[in-house]
């Protein structure tokens, strides 16, 4: 099973493990959230990610997923990223999140582009006009 490491500006990865905890009724395993501190130095969040990655890792590999791109904890992902052991996304989202967690069975490959299109199909406008149909 792939694992899911959220790299984000503190409080936003807690926050994304407690919504994801609450959809899917029991905290997901090898989901971990590192929250950056603005005085947090990169190196000391670069060493919390590979122990956390390394944690994770059941040999499915592990996907990382950052806030926003630039930001210090999305670079703190460049030495980390890995092809098809480690790969990174920015640029959460619950949907994302979601998506991932219910990939992650998959390969990582397959959790990485289900993650990314949960981001993408997860945003949209609403308005009175939108109405959906009771499932």
């Amino acid at each position: 099973m792939v694992g899911i490491l959220l790299l984000t500006h503190a409080p936003l990865g807690r926050a994304f493990i407690e919504a994801a905890t609450h959809v899917f009724r029991s905290l997901p395993e090898r989901l971990e959230a590192i929250d950056v501190l603005a005085d947090q130095s990169t190196e000391e969040v670069r060493r919390l990610a590979q122990g956390a990655i390394a944690r994770i890792n059941d040999g499915s590999g592990v996907l990382v997923i950052t806030d926003v791109m630039g930001g210090t904890p999305s670079n703190c992902t460049l030495s980390l990223c890995d092809p098809g052991t480690v790969e990174v996304i920015a640029g959460i989202s619950l949907p994302m999140l979601l998506r991932a967690i219910t990939y992650r069975h998959n390969t990582l490959d397959v959790a990485v582009e289900m993650a990314l299109a949960g981001g993408q199909n997860g945003a949209c406008r609403v308005d009175h006009r939108v109405r959906l149909s009771p499932t």
